[in-house]
């Protein structure tokens, strides 16, 4: 009896272990998930270089400054033949359990603090977001659909698709899972073939017109797996990856005919500022790889910009670029809320509608059980993580977000139960642009999405209310939650359920509906764009005007691809990579 005692003791510490670490930092020692490149930035050396070699603790063939989805297979697959420094400005996402199981989804979106694995920020349009802070970026924090872009895509972007080919299997094969595919799911999937949206594709990770069931990074335990373990594929003699690294900006040599990249300046968990820099090979690069807010800040702040704005903040001018932070997207989302009388699983992303008239259709159901989970939240709608819709854009700040929550803890957790139809614009026609606010790095720029200013936009928008309805009202749904069917004015009634006055009055009122689509916009966190090719960078990724410096990441889009992008940014990471490899080496790269 006693060891059986034991037994039970032991198990209970280890759910109190993983229920009760802080919120926003697990242990992190890397070693004991066989990384031992990982280390934290107050351990690296910035000693000047011995003249007999030219791989010591900071000269490296390739310096990438990001962590996150692009940043990580890219340095995995680089260091296979090079000596690459990886540099990420949070921390590890092994051992934190509100990145690690899809329960705690929403407390990583919900935490404000500094140490967060996601950064806050809200736009000027009045829509909150976040970025991602933390080794394994976007993948970390993100609600784990997977699913590839369309070969129109590829064909736009230019890409080799034998390589692009290559590349999507090597992500898939290691963090890539079939989902579940609960009885949630199971209705949407009906709900859509009903509404129209045909064929049904089955599961695959194949963009199809139709209804399909994608892929995921969580496995069928709800543990996630990031971008952070594709460098278990890397070479452990020639990657060095630095947590709490925050590159404050790149060093370059201005005083040959272009401005050439030397290396970075970083500070690390203590404030304390490091230099690394590149070997004195002329292909030795600095990756840019963090993200479409993180990249073209860095860039600003390194002083390739509009020299104007540049100068307004006293940053010298290494190249005045006009485009860069501009062209800034974010794709807009609108939802319905699905009410249900039957208890709902906690599903993320897993069936997806994919039209012809330019909108995906998506769902989420119920919320977290977790002892960490926040008591009566929306799960991927929820206003604790920022997704706000029952306020006009304008009006949303963390005071009324603060209010909405306290209000809503008088409200029986029963009238939270079901789920969301999400309506998702595919390549919106409105842009925006990033500037800096300051020379901080570790503040937020400011970002403009201009969300509906084209007309098609909130056209398209339209459509996707009206279809998202009639998924709603379909008989899979009713008879799934027990709910009676809903007329489209209680529908809408329920998912805006603050006092506000744009409810719309029917499905064929498009002028109240365009109304709808302004007042409750807001975002499935893909939004892309400020350094775009033929703008800041050229076909090959590398910046226009400078030397031994590239980008490579979702601010080269100028559309999201895919209805979800994870798969291919995290495909773009490995595709440069082995293409760099391969150009460099040929044959003897061994890739």
């Amino acid at each position: 009896m006693a060891s059986v005692s034991s037994v039970k003791f032991f198990l209970c510490l280890v759910l109190w272990l993983f229920n009760f670490l802080p919120l926003s930092q697990g242990t992190e020692n890397s070693n004991e998930y066989h990384y031992p490149f990982i280390k934290k930035a107050s351990t690296f050396s910035s000693s000047p270089p011995s003249a007999s070699t030219t791989t010591t603790n900071n000269v490296y063939d390739y310096i990438i400054v990001g962590g996150g989805t692009s940043g990580c297979p890219l340095a995995a697959t680089l260091s296979q033949n090079f000596s690459v420094l990886l540099v990420e400005r949070g921390g590890i996402p092994f051992t934190n359990p509100n990145v690690s199981f899809l329960d705690n989804f929403h407390i990583n979106l919900a935490d404000t603090s500094p140490t967060s694995a996601s950064q806050y920020f809200i736009s000027t349009d009045g829509v909150m977001n976040a970025r991602g802070r933390i080794l394994g970026g976007g993948t970390s924090i993100n609600a784990g659909f997977y699913t590839r872009a369309s070969t129109r895509y590829i064909e736009k972007v230019g890409w080799d698709a034998k390589l692009v080919n290559e590349s999507y299997p090597w992500v898939e094969n290691q963090i890539v899972y079939r989902p579940k595919f609960s009885a949630w799911q199971r209705a949407a999937r009906d709900s859509l073939l009903d509404a129209g949206v045909s064929p049904f594709n089955g599961f695959t990770y194949d963009h199809k017109y139709g209804t399909k069931v994608g892929g995921t990074i969580f496995d069928r335990f709800g543990h996630r797996h990031t971008a952070a373990e594709l460098l278990a594929h890397g070479n452990p003699h020639k990657l060095t990856v630095l947590i709490h690294a925050t590159v404050q900006r790149i060093v370059f040599d201005t005083t040959g005919k272009r401005p050439k990249a030397m290396g970075i300046i970083f500070k690390d968990e203590n404030g304390k500022q490091h230099k690394a820099i590149l070997g004195s090979d002329k292909k030795s690069e600095v990756i840019v790889s963090s993200g479409a807010i993180g990249t073209p800040q860095l860039l600003l702040l390194s002083g390739i910009g509009p020299k104007s704005e540049l100068e307004k903040l006293n940053i010298s001018v290494v190249l005045d670029n006009k485009f860069v932070g501009k062209g800034m997207a974010d794709n807009p989302m609108n939802t319905i809320f699905v009410p249900s009388k039957r208890p709902i699983q906690q599903t993320l992303i897993e069936t997806v509608g994919i039209t012809k008239v330019g909108v995906y259709i998506e769902t989420s159901s119920g919320f977290g059980q977790s002892n960490n989970s926040i008591h009566c939240h929306h799960g991927l709608l929820s206003a604790e993580i920022g997704q706000l819709s029952t306020i006009p854009p304008k009006q949303r700040s963390r005071e009324a977000v603060e209010a909405f929550i306290k209000n809503k803890k008088d409200i029986p957790i029963e009238a939270f139960k079901g789920g969301f139809i999400l309506s998702k614009v595919a390549n919106p026609w409105s842009t925006g642009e990033l500037k800096l606010m300051n020379t901080n790095v570790d503040d937020n720029p400011n970002v403009t999405f201009n969300y509906f200013n084209h007309p098609n936009d909130l056209q398209r928008c339209v459509e996707g209310i009206r279809l998202a309805t009639k998924v709603v009202q379909s008989q899979h749904f009713t008879n799934y939650t027990m709910f009676n069917r809903q007329t489209t004015q209680e529908l809408f009634n329920l998912t805006v359920k603050a006092n506000v006055n744009f409810i719309p009055k029917n499905l064929n009122d498009t002028k109240s509906l365009e109304q709808f689509c302004r007042d409750t916009v807001i975002t499935i966190w893909h939004y892309h764009g400020g350094c775009h090719v033929g703008k800041v960078i050229n076909s090959e990724y590398k910046v226009i005007g400078v030397d031994r410096l590239s980008v490579v990441d979702g601010s080269t889009f100028t559309e999201s691809p895919g209805t979800n992008p994870q798969a291919t940014v995290m495909m773009l990471g490995r595709y440069m990579g082995l293409k760099i490899l391969r150009d460099r080496l040929g044959k003897l790269a061994g890739v």
